[in-house]
Protein backbone atom coordinates (compact mmCIF):
# COMPACT_ATOMS: atom_id res chain seq x y z
CA UNK A 1 0.00 0.00 0.00
CA UNK A 2 3.06 2.32 0.56
CA UNK A 3 4.18 2.19 -3.24
CA UNK A 4 0.19 3.20 -4.45
CA UNK A 5 -1.18 5.23 -1.27
CA UNK A 6 1.09 8.06 -2.96
CA UNK A 7 -0.09 7.75 -7.04
CA UNK A 8 -3.83 7.51 -5.34
CA UNK A 9 -3.53 10.72 -3.17
CA UNK A 10 -2.90 12.46 -6.31
CA UNK A 11 -6.28 13.95 -7.23
CA UNK A 12 -6.91 15.16 -3.32
CA UNK A 13 -2.85 15.65 -2.30
CA UNK A 14 -4.74 18.53 0.18
CA UNK A 15 -6.99 15.57 1.90
CA UNK A 16 -8.00 17.27 5.43
CA UNK A 17 -4.80 18.76 5.92
CA UNK A 18 -4.09 22.07 7.08
CA UNK A 19 -4.18 25.14 5.07
CA UNK A 20 -0.89 26.44 3.87
CA UNK A 21 -0.03 30.25 4.08
CA UNK A 22 -2.58 31.33 0.73
CA UNK A 23 -5.26 29.63 3.14
CA UNK A 24 -5.06 31.47 6.44
CA UNK A 25 -7.45 30.38 9.24
CA UNK A 26 -8.84 33.10 11.27
CA UNK A 27 -8.11 33.71 15.06
CA UNK A 28 -11.76 32.66 16.10
CA UNK A 29 -11.10 29.81 13.96
CA UNK A 30 -7.37 28.77 15.30
CA UNK A 31 -9.09 29.62 18.72
CA UNK A 32 -11.24 26.96 18.30
CA UNK A 33 -9.17 24.21 16.70
CA UNK A 34 -6.67 24.35 19.63
CA UNK A 35 -9.39 24.04 22.14
CA UNK A 36 -10.82 21.12 20.40
CA UNK A 37 -7.05 20.08 19.07
CA UNK A 38 -5.97 16.21 19.32
CA UNK A 39 -3.46 14.93 22.16
CA UNK A 40 -1.07 11.92 21.01
CA UNK A 41 0.25 9.79 23.89
CA UNK A 42 2.62 7.20 22.82
CA UNK A 43 4.27 4.22 24.96
CA UNK A 44 6.49 2.20 22.36
CA UNK A 45 9.42 0.06 24.02
CA UNK A 46 12.51 -0.42 22.94
CA UNK A 47 12.48 2.21 20.57
CA UNK A 48 15.92 4.50 20.28
CA UNK A 49 15.17 8.25 21.77
CA UNK A 50 14.17 10.98 19.11
CA UNK A 51 11.71 13.03 17.53
CA UNK A 52 8.32 12.05 16.65
CA UNK A 53 6.60 14.32 14.51
CA UNK A 54 3.24 14.35 12.08
CA UNK A 55 3.91 15.95 9.05
CA UNK A 56 1.52 16.29 5.94
CA UNK A 57 1.93 13.48 3.35
CA UNK A 58 3.64 15.40 0.85
CA UNK A 59 6.05 16.14 3.07
CA UNK A 60 5.63 19.59 2.65
CA UNK A 61 4.79 21.01 5.76
CA UNK A 62 5.60 19.51 9.91
CA UNK A 63 2.07 20.42 11.94
CA UNK A 64 3.46 18.75 15.48
CA UNK A 65 6.40 17.49 16.97
CA UNK A 66 7.21 15.67 20.30
CA UNK A 67 10.37 14.20 22.07
CA UNK A 68 10.31 10.35 21.98
CA UNK A 69 12.22 9.15 25.55
CA UNK A 70 12.69 5.66 26.76
CA UNK A 71 9.78 5.21 24.48
CA UNK A 72 6.93 7.16 25.97
CA UNK A 73 6.26 10.69 23.80
CA UNK A 74 3.22 13.38 23.91
CA UNK A 75 2.18 15.28 21.21
CA UNK A 76 -0.24 18.20 20.81
CA UNK A 77 -1.60 20.08 17.87
CA UNK A 78 -4.76 20.55 15.74
CA UNK A 79 -6.15 20.05 12.55
CA UNK A 80 -8.83 21.92 10.83
CA UNK A 81 -10.64 18.56 9.57
CA UNK A 82 -10.04 14.95 10.21
CA UNK A 83 -7.12 13.90 7.31
CA UNK A 84 -3.94 11.82 6.53
CA UNK A 85 -1.02 12.14 7.62
CA UNK A 86 2.62 10.71 8.02
CA UNK A 87 3.73 9.95 11.69
CA UNK A 88 7.52 9.37 12.16
CA UNK A 89 8.86 7.98 15.34
CA UNK A 90 12.39 9.04 15.71
CA UNK A 91 14.32 6.93 12.86
CA UNK A 92 11.80 4.43 12.07
CA UNK A 93 9.95 4.47 8.97
CA UNK A 94 6.66 6.58 8.50
CA UNK A 95 3.39 5.33 9.25
CA UNK A 96 -0.11 6.62 8.20
CA UNK A 97 -1.88 7.81 10.40
CA UNK A 98 -5.59 9.28 9.66
CA UNK A 99 -5.39 12.00 12.43
CA UNK A 100 -8.76 13.86 13.85
CA UNK A 101 -9.38 16.27 17.02
CA UNK A 102 -9.52 13.38 19.82
CA UNK A 103 -7.30 12.18 22.70
CA UNK A 104 -5.64 9.55 20.98
CA UNK A 105 -3.05 6.91 22.24
CA UNK A 106 -0.58 4.62 20.96
CA UNK A 107 0.99 1.28 22.29
CA UNK A 108 3.50 -1.05 20.52
CA UNK A 109 6.98 -2.23 20.40
CA UNK A 110 9.75 -1.93 18.10
CA UNK A 111 9.92 -5.84 17.51
CA UNK A 112 6.64 -5.12 15.72
CA UNK A 113 6.58 -1.26 14.64
CA UNK A 114 4.53 -1.90 11.60
CA UNK A 115 1.59 -2.96 14.00
CA UNK A 116 1.32 -0.54 16.70
CA UNK A 117 -1.99 -0.14 18.51
CA UNK A 118 -4.27 3.19 17.71
CA UNK A 119 -6.35 4.20 20.10
CA UNK A 120 -9.12 7.11 20.41
CA UNK A 121 -9.55 7.56 16.95
CA UNK A 122 -12.77 6.90 15.43
CA UNK A 123 -11.23 8.28 12.11
CA UNK A 124 -8.04 5.91 12.28
CA UNK A 125 -10.39 2.74 13.13
CA UNK A 126 -12.18 3.45 9.95
CA UNK A 127 -9.03 4.02 8.51
CA UNK A 128 -8.14 0.89 9.38
CA UNK A 129 -10.89 -0.87 8.00
CA UNK A 130 -9.97 0.48 4.68
CA UNK A 131 -6.49 -0.79 4.48
CA UNK A 132 -7.80 -4.39 5.24
CA UNK A 133 -10.27 -4.14 2.98
CA UNK A 134 -8.46 -2.21 -0.29
CA UNK A 135 -5.19 -3.01 -0.18
CA UNK A 136 -5.50 -6.68 -1.36
CA UNK A 137 -7.88 -5.31 -3.82
CA UNK A 138 -5.40 -2.54 -5.04
CA UNK A 139 -2.58 -5.10 -4.94
CA UNK A 140 -4.45 -7.31 -7.61
CA UNK A 141 -5.04 -4.69 -10.01
CA UNK A 142 -1.25 -3.24 -9.85
CA UNK A 143 -0.38 -6.48 -10.68
CA UNK A 144 -2.78 -7.81 -13.12
CA UNK A 145 -2.21 -4.09 -14.92
CA UNK A 146 1.50 -4.62 -14.70
CA UNK A 147 1.26 -8.00 -16.60
CA UNK A 148 -1.38 -6.37 -19.31
CA UNK A 149 1.47 -3.80 -20.05
CA UNK A 150 4.04 -6.60 -21.02
CA UNK A 151 1.67 -9.41 -21.99
CA UNK A 152 1.70 -10.21 -25.77
CA UNK A 153 -1.75 -9.62 -28.14
CA UNK A 154 -3.35 -13.26 -27.76
CA UNK A 155 -3.48 -12.68 -23.85
CA UNK A 156 -4.20 -9.00 -23.50
CA UNK A 157 -7.93 -9.87 -24.35
CA UNK A 158 -8.25 -12.40 -21.17
CA UNK A 159 -6.61 -9.49 -19.34
CA UNK A 160 -8.41 -6.82 -19.80
CA UNK A 161 -11.56 -8.35 -18.82
CA UNK A 162 -10.00 -9.69 -15.49
CA UNK A 163 -8.78 -5.91 -14.75
CA UNK A 164 -12.22 -5.05 -15.92
CA UNK A 165 -13.45 -7.31 -13.11
CA UNK A 166 -11.10 -5.96 -10.54
CA UNK A 167 -12.26 -2.69 -10.96
CA UNK A 168 -15.99 -3.85 -10.91
CA UNK A 169 -15.11 -5.24 -7.68
CA UNK A 170 -13.19 -1.99 -5.99
CA UNK A 171 -16.18 -0.11 -6.88
CA UNK A 172 -18.54 -2.80 -5.25
CA UNK A 173 -16.35 -2.41 -2.15
CA UNK A 174 -16.32 1.71 -2.23
CA UNK A 175 -20.35 1.38 -2.49
CA UNK A 176 -20.00 -1.04 0.73
CA UNK A 177 -17.64 1.11 2.65
CA UNK A 178 -19.56 4.38 1.99
CA UNK A 179 -22.74 3.05 2.40
CA UNK A 180 -21.79 1.70 5.90
CA UNK A 181 -19.64 5.10 7.34
CA UNK A 182 -21.70 8.82 5.60
CA UNK A 183 -20.61 10.32 8.51
CA UNK A 184 -16.62 9.41 8.85
CA UNK A 185 -14.08 11.66 6.54
CA UNK A 186 -12.64 8.12 5.34
CA UNK A 187 -15.65 7.99 3.66
CA UNK A 188 -14.45 10.71 2.28
CA UNK A 189 -10.99 9.86 1.55
CA UNK A 190 -12.09 6.25 -0.39
CA UNK A 191 -14.42 8.56 -2.83
CA UNK A 192 -11.19 10.68 -3.28
CA UNK A 193 -8.70 8.00 -4.42
CA UNK A 194 -10.80 6.12 -6.16
CA UNK A 195 -12.69 8.37 -8.28
CA UNK A 196 -10.41 9.02 -11.05
CA UNK A 197 -10.81 5.05 -11.63
CA UNK A 198 -14.60 5.50 -11.72
CA UNK A 199 -15.80 5.94 -15.60
CA UNK A 200 -19.63 6.08 -14.26
CA UNK A 201 -19.01 10.00 -12.72
CA UNK A 202 -22.87 9.67 -11.99
CA UNK A 203 -22.32 6.76 -9.38
CA UNK A 204 -19.26 9.06 -7.89
CA UNK A 205 -21.45 11.48 -7.66
CA UNK A 206 -24.27 9.58 -5.86
CA UNK A 207 -21.85 7.90 -3.40
CA UNK A 208 -20.56 11.74 -2.67
CA UNK A 209 -24.44 12.91 -2.22
CA UNK A 210 -25.40 9.98 0.28
CA UNK A 211 -22.97 11.31 2.97
CA UNK A 212 -23.85 13.72 5.48
CA UNK A 213 -24.41 17.41 4.79
CA UNK A 214 -21.00 18.39 7.56
CA UNK A 215 -18.93 15.75 5.82
CA UNK A 216 -20.27 17.77 2.10
CA UNK A 217 -19.66 21.01 3.45
CA UNK A 218 -15.85 20.51 4.58
CA UNK A 219 -13.01 21.49 2.56
CA UNK A 220 -12.06 17.82 1.57
CA UNK A 221 -15.66 17.78 0.55
CA UNK A 222 -15.75 20.64 -1.61
CA UNK A 223 -12.98 19.39 -3.24
CA UNK A 224 -14.45 16.56 -4.36
CA UNK A 225 -17.80 18.61 -5.44
CA UNK A 226 -15.45 20.44 -7.55
CA UNK A 227 -13.89 17.43 -9.18
CA UNK A 228 -17.01 15.78 -9.66
CA UNK A 229 -18.40 19.05 -11.31
CA UNK A 230 -15.44 19.20 -14.02
CA UNK A 231 -15.18 15.82 -14.46
CA UNK A 232 -19.27 15.47 -15.19
CA UNK A 233 -18.88 17.38 -18.32
CA UNK A 234 -18.29 15.06 -21.35
CA UNK A 235 -18.83 12.08 -18.75
CA UNK A 236 -20.42 8.81 -19.58
CA UNK A 237 -23.94 8.73 -18.06
CA UNK A 238 -24.17 12.75 -18.11
CA UNK A 239 -26.19 15.19 -20.40
CA UNK A 240 -24.54 15.92 -23.50
CA UNK A 241 -24.31 20.17 -23.66
CA UNK A 242 -25.95 21.52 -26.17
CA UNK A 243 -24.10 23.61 -29.02
CA UNK A 244 -24.72 24.95 -32.19
CA UNK A 245 -22.46 25.32 -35.06
CA UNK A 246 -22.25 26.01 -38.75
CA UNK A 247 -21.95 22.85 -41.36
CA UNK A 248 -20.06 23.57 -44.66
CA UNK A 249 -22.95 25.52 -46.13
CA UNK A 250 -23.10 28.14 -43.34
CA UNK A 251 -26.16 26.98 -42.16
CA UNK A 252 -26.20 26.19 -38.30
CA UNK A 253 -26.59 23.31 -36.66
CA UNK A 254 -28.10 22.02 -32.78
CA UNK A 255 -27.15 18.85 -31.62
CA UNK A 256 -30.56 18.94 -30.45
CA UNK A 257 -31.84 18.71 -33.82
CA UNK A 258 -30.78 14.71 -33.66
CA UNK A 259 -32.46 14.34 -30.56
CA UNK A 260 -34.79 10.98 -30.49
CA UNK A 261 -31.59 9.00 -32.69
CA UNK A 262 -28.37 7.86 -31.42
CA UNK A 263 -25.85 10.17 -32.53
CA UNK A 264 -22.02 10.41 -32.27
CA UNK A 265 -20.64 13.41 -32.47
CA UNK A 266 -16.54 13.07 -33.61
CA UNK A 267 -14.10 15.51 -33.11
CA UNK A 268 -11.30 15.60 -35.84
CA UNK A 269 -9.71 17.80 -37.94
CA UNK A 270 -8.33 17.06 -41.82
CA UNK A 271 -4.80 17.73 -40.66
CA UNK A 272 -5.12 15.08 -37.71
CA UNK A 273 -3.75 12.05 -39.64
CA UNK A 274 -5.12 9.26 -36.83
CA UNK A 275 -8.60 10.89 -37.85
CA UNK A 276 -8.03 10.24 -41.58
CA UNK A 277 -6.62 6.89 -40.86
CA UNK A 278 -9.85 6.16 -38.15
CA UNK A 279 -12.76 7.76 -40.73
CA UNK A 280 -12.94 4.46 -42.70
CA UNK A 281 -14.09 2.82 -39.69
CA UNK A 282 -16.51 5.43 -38.45
CA UNK A 283 -18.12 5.06 -42.50
CA UNK A 284 -18.05 1.39 -42.54
CA UNK A 285 -20.29 2.10 -39.20
CA UNK A 286 -22.02 4.61 -40.61
CA UNK A 287 -23.11 2.71 -43.68
CA UNK A 288 -24.31 -0.02 -41.47
CA UNK A 289 -26.16 1.65 -38.73
CA UNK A 290 -27.57 4.57 -40.76
CA UNK A 291 -31.00 3.05 -41.15
CA UNK A 292 -31.18 1.82 -37.69
CA UNK A 293 -31.68 5.58 -36.20
CA UNK A 294 -28.11 6.27 -35.85
CA UNK A 295 -25.71 8.87 -37.44
CA UNK A 296 -22.68 11.12 -36.88
CA UNK A 297 -22.06 14.83 -36.23
CA UNK A 298 -18.45 15.66 -37.34
CA UNK A 299 -16.94 18.50 -35.49
CA UNK A 300 -13.83 19.51 -36.90
CA UNK A 301 -10.82 21.42 -35.75
CA UNK A 302 -9.83 22.64 -38.96
CA UNK A 303 -8.72 26.23 -39.70
CA UNK A 304 -8.89 26.05 -43.55
CA UNK A 305 -12.59 25.62 -45.23
CA UNK A 306 -10.98 24.18 -48.10
CA UNK A 307 -9.40 21.71 -46.58
CA UNK A 308 -11.94 20.95 -44.16
CA UNK A 309 -14.35 20.68 -47.31
CA UNK A 310 -12.12 18.40 -49.28
CA UNK A 311 -10.69 16.34 -46.40
CA UNK A 312 -14.90 15.62 -46.49
CA UNK A 313 -15.26 14.57 -49.85
CA UNK A 314 -11.94 12.21 -49.64
CA UNK A 315 -13.26 10.17 -46.67
CA UNK A 316 -17.00 10.09 -47.76
CA UNK A 317 -17.74 11.52 -44.97
CA UNK A 318 -21.94 11.43 -45.57
CA UNK A 319 -23.30 13.26 -42.58
CA UNK A 320 -23.55 16.37 -41.08
CA UNK A 321 -20.50 18.20 -40.38
CA UNK A 322 -19.71 21.44 -38.82
CA UNK A 323 -16.74 23.70 -37.92
CA UNK A 324 -16.18 27.70 -36.59
CA UNK A 325 -12.78 26.94 -37.96
CA UNK A 326 -10.87 28.04 -35.28
CA UNK A 327 -8.61 25.05 -34.72
CA UNK A 328 -7.98 24.09 -31.26
CA UNK A 329 -10.27 27.14 -30.11
CA UNK A 330 -13.18 25.53 -31.76
CA UNK A 331 -15.91 26.33 -29.15
CA UNK A 332 -17.95 22.84 -29.26
CA UNK A 333 -14.34 21.81 -28.70
CA UNK A 334 -13.74 24.05 -25.73
CA UNK A 335 -17.30 23.21 -24.71
CA UNK A 336 -16.81 19.71 -24.24
CA UNK A 337 -12.52 19.89 -22.83
CA UNK A 338 -11.37 17.69 -26.04
CA UNK A 339 -7.77 17.99 -25.41
CA UNK A 340 -6.79 15.70 -28.38
CA UNK A 341 -8.26 13.90 -30.79
CA UNK A 342 -9.83 11.64 -32.66
CA UNK A 343 -12.42 11.86 -29.90
CA UNK A 344 -15.84 10.84 -29.86
CA UNK A 345 -18.72 10.69 -27.68
CA UNK A 346 -21.86 8.17 -28.25
CA UNK A 347 -24.96 9.90 -27.59
CA UNK A 348 -28.71 8.21 -26.92
CA UNK A 349 -32.13 9.54 -28.10
CA UNK A 350 -32.40 10.99 -24.92
CA UNK A 351 -29.02 13.15 -25.22
CA UNK A 352 -27.34 11.26 -22.66
CA UNK A 353 -24.10 10.30 -22.92
CA UNK A 354 -23.64 6.74 -22.64
CA UNK A 355 -20.47 5.50 -24.42
CA UNK A 356 -16.37 7.70 -25.73
CA UNK A 357 -13.76 7.51 -27.46
CA UNK A 358 -15.05 4.88 -29.37
CA UNK A 359 -12.39 3.03 -32.01
CA UNK A 360 -12.48 0.63 -34.54
CA UNK A 361 -14.52 -2.30 -34.30
CA UNK A 362 -15.28 -0.99 -30.79
CA UNK A 363 -17.89 1.66 -32.41
CA UNK A 364 -19.54 -1.19 -34.27
CA UNK A 365 -19.78 -3.45 -31.17
CA UNK A 366 -21.44 -0.57 -28.85
CA UNK A 367 -24.21 0.28 -31.79
CA UNK A 368 -24.69 -3.24 -31.82
CA UNK A 369 -25.60 -3.31 -28.54
CA UNK A 370 -27.95 -0.79 -28.48
CA UNK A 371 -29.36 -1.30 -31.47
CA UNK A 372 -28.83 -4.84 -32.82
CA UNK A 373 -26.90 -6.73 -35.52
CA UNK A 374 -27.55 -8.87 -38.05
CA UNK A 375 -24.54 -10.96 -40.46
Amino acid sequence: MKNLLPFLLLPLLSFGQIKGDGDAISAKQATALMANGFRITGNVKDIADGEVKITTTRGDKTIATGELKNGLFTINGSVPEPGLYWLTLGKEQARYLFLENADIKITGTKADIKNIKIEGSASQKDFTVFEQTFNPLFGNLNAIAAELNQAPEARKAGLMDQYTKAVAKLHSEVERFVTSRKSSYVSLFVISVTMQSNENIAEVEQRFNSLDEALKASQSGKEIASYISYAKVGAIGSNAIEFTQNDISDKPVSLSSFKGKYVLVDFWASWCKPCRMENPNVVKTFNKFKNKNFTVLGVSLDQQKEAWVKAIEKDKLAWTNVSDLQSWNNAVAQLYRVQSIPQNFLIDPNGKIVAKDLRGEDLEKKLCEYLGCSN
